[in-house]
């Protein structure tokens, strides 16, 4: 029941549509005696339009966002009984009836740019039912306006990408983020249960309770633009985003034992010998999205803060790059450490293999497939700011980050700066 409804049948006066007595005369069995204005419940209720006022939604000019739409029954005895207002997208718009059922205002503010259509039921002074509707569109709005970017690009996915909204503004409000979460929508198929999580006040990500299904179709778009979020702020532009994901793959990366084990589609298809960080230089552990690929990236110690010249300087070419984290964490060839892939931890940060190993691992992974390391001494890999580590917060946790399911998002983790990558 809407909030329309439920003001309007709770106003009521408790007064019946059509009094009637049942003549229980033996001649007169089944017939029912009414006042002379009786009308059969069978007939269609009355036009009440031309007994209604929209007040400035009456006329053919467009409406003003910002105003309330106020509607007032204008006959002698009258009244409202039921108000059910919706933009062209099916939005609704809440309101309140008067306790006298003469007049019903809106309580929330009108998208811009948008057409209403508006259905009100009615009684006249005789309880009989009527029923009016009425369409306007209302004007834009000069207020500030907040646009949405999604990502990823379109294109196929690993199972474990999650989807990004980028605002264009801040909203730092737990009931004007419940606004704009409400209005960004992920459809899939098949159907996968998910949630929105805000990791500051101008980014969200998406992500199911578990993986993406292999072959799940997602199509991410906004019902924002033109809604009102806060005074003086209202919804922008976005562009809708499809997606679809690829087979499940998995690295999981066994730090203290030197080896990465791959799965595909949950069956075990390779075990490889690897090299993962130093003491000085520890790879994090958890679980991390691949977000891109190079087939040859040049790595610089100076890119991570090692000086020029020093010990453990470093500059070269590397093949066969998969990167994981935005501050230089790759999986990689690196023929140089072959004596120590499956037996020691020598690299500054990313997990090493041979060339052949990883031109195999490049060409099977995808942006958006799974390397998780475990059994590390290093720091655990971020939830937000370094990549996506999405997928190390619990469900709990997750909902915790949504303006709708949870209480806010102490999880989640300002965004930091794009840094070269390590070797």
């Amino acid at each position: 029941m809407s909030l329309s409804t439920w003001n309007a049948r709770t106003a009521r006066t408790g007064r019946t549509a059509v009094r009637c007595t049942l003549i229980l005369a033996p001649l007169l069995a089944g017939i029912t005696a009414c006042g002379a204005s009786a009308k059969s419940l069978s007939d269609q209720p009355y036009d009440a339009l031309e007994h209604l006022s929209f007040g400035g939604a009456g006329g053919a000019a467009e409406v003003d966002p910002d105003a309330p739409l106020k509607i007032s029954a204008k006959a002698a005895g009258a009244r409202i009984t039921d108000v059910e207002a919706v933009d062209a997208a099916g939005r609704p718009l809440a309101g309140e009836l008067s306790a006298d059922g003469r007049a019903w205002r809106s309580s929330d503010l009108l998208t811009a740019g948008a057409e209403y259509t508006v259905r009100v039921s009615t009684e006249n002074g005789d309880g009989e039912p009527g029923r009016g509707e009425h369409a306007f569109r209302t004007a834009g709005s000069k207020a500030e306006r907040i646009d949405v970017t999604f990502g990823p690009d379109e294109g196929t996915y690993g199972v474990g990408q999650p989807i990004t909204a980028e605002l264009s503004g801040e909203v730092p409000g737990q009931r004007e983020r419940a606004l704009v979460e409400a209005a960004l929508q992920v459809t899939t198929e098949p159907e996968v249960t998910g949630s929105w999580h805000w990791v500051d006040d101008k980014e969200l990500h998406y992500r199911p309770k578990d993986y993406w299904p292999a072959d799940t179709r997602i199509t991410v778009s906004s019902q924002l633009e033109g809604m009102a979020i806060a005074d003086g702020l209202r919804g922008g532009k976005a562009e809708a985003v499809e997606l679809r994901t690829g087979e499940r793959v998995e690295a999981v990366a066994d730090i203290s034992g030197h080896t990465m084990t791959v799965y595909q589609d949950g069956e075990e298809i390779r075990t490889l010998p690897i090299t993962t960080g130093k003491e000085g230089f520890r790879t994090r552990n958890g679980k991390k999205v691949v977000l891109g690929q190079e087939p040859n990236v040049r790595m610089t110690g100076t890119s991570i803060g090692i000086p020029a010249g020093s010990a453990e300087s470093y500059d070269m070419d590397v093949q066969w790059a998969t990167r994981l984290t935005w501050s230089g964490e790759y999986v990689h060839g690196a023929p140089w450490s072959a004596a120590s892939h499956g037996s020691a931890n020598v690299s500054h940060g990313c997990t090493g293999m041979s060339t052949e190993n990883a031109q195999w691992l490049f060409d099977l992974l995808k942006p958006g497939d799974v390397v998780e390391h475990i059994n590390g001494e290093g720091e655990d890999m971020a939830p937000f700011g370094n990549g996506f580590g999405d997928w190390n917060l619990s469900w709990e946790e997750w909902l915790a980050g949504s303006a709708l399911e949870g209480e806010g998002d102490d999880h989640a983790q300002p965004a930091s700066g794009r840094a070269r990558p390590s070797l």
